[in-house]
């Protein structure tokens, strides 16, 4: 703002040099000539930082300017308070909850066992009829360590110890590729089914299943098992006996196959009576 005390022309010098056209004082300064009507025609009147008595002064000085006009105060009797809405639940809420139920009440789907993987051989000593199991997958050949337990074993229960193979070997799974099922239970079936069509030709007294697959899928029965009697649905009486494999390197189990078999012993030497 220019110094009050200038006078009227050096006072244009300046607003001229600031490129200022119109302006308009705070306060009546000293020298200056009038303001021209058509300025402050256009001029509204803004509020000031001066007291109300100044403000009232410096207005009334001003020639045609509009008086301010004093803000009405609100009747509190008709001043309405803010609503707060309060929200309330939507109609598309059931539907989500039916949608989950839904899905809660879905059929969960039963997970698919892997197929197991065995090789078994079943063979005909005499009375009885051996299902074994085939540790390496392969045919017994005559000087396999195995087979020769297993031809000791049959000798100590007075069997023929060069029992008959019956057929190739059982291996699991039937199929290497396609959409058949060859789970567990799949796999019991076809042990169980391939058995009875050897019982049909010529019964037994008694049926070996050496080795843990063979009591699985045969009998139905876990290690727990071992050395026990199984009465199987179909087959008739079963022997579980552990695998030719674990014998041999565990040789301590081979004491309580001997006791074992010496109960049996009587069900296939007294075959005849």
């Amino acid at each position: 703002m220019a110094d009050p005390l200038l006078n009227e022309s050096r006072r244009r010098a300046y607003l001229d040099a600031m490129q200022v056209v119109h302006w308009l004082p705070r306060t009546e300064l000293p020298f200056a000539a009038p303001s021209r009507a058509c300025v402050l025609a256009h001029v509204e009147v803004l509020p000031s930082p001066l007291e109300p008595a100044e403000q009232a002064a410096v207005t009334s000085a001003l020639p045609n300017a509009p008086r301010a006009v004093e803000p009405a105060m609100p009747d509190p009797a008709k001043v309405q308070r803010p609503r707060i809405e309060v929200p309330r639940p939507s109609v598309a809420r059931p539907a989500v909850a039916a949608v989950a139920e839904e899905v809660v009440e879905a059929p969960v789907a039963k997970p698919v066992s892997p197929p197991p993987r065995f090789a078994l051989q079943v063979l005909r000593a005499g009375p009885c009829l051996v299902l074994v199991e085939l540790a390496t997958g392969q045919a017994f050949q005559s000087r396999d360590p195995s087979y020769l337990l297993l031809k000791d074993m049959l000798r100590a229960a007075g069997l023929p110890d060069a029992p008959q193979i019956l057929g190739e070997p059982i291996r699991w799974p039937f199929l290497q590729r396609g959409q058949l099922d060859q789970g567990p239970d799949a796999a019991c079936d076809f042990v169980q089914g391939f058995v009875m069509a050897q019982l049909e030709q010529a019964p037994c007294t008694c049926l070996w299943l050496v080795g843990l697959p063979a009591i699985r899928f045969a009998g139905r029965a876990n290690a727990e098992d071992y050395n026990r009697e199984l009465e199987v649905e179909g087959l008739g009486l079963a022997w579980a006996v552990p695998g030719l494999e674990l014998l041999m390197d565990e040789p301590e189990r081979k004491a309580a196959v001997w006791q074992a078999m010496r109960r049996l012993l009587p069900r296939w030497k007294n075959r005849d009576e």
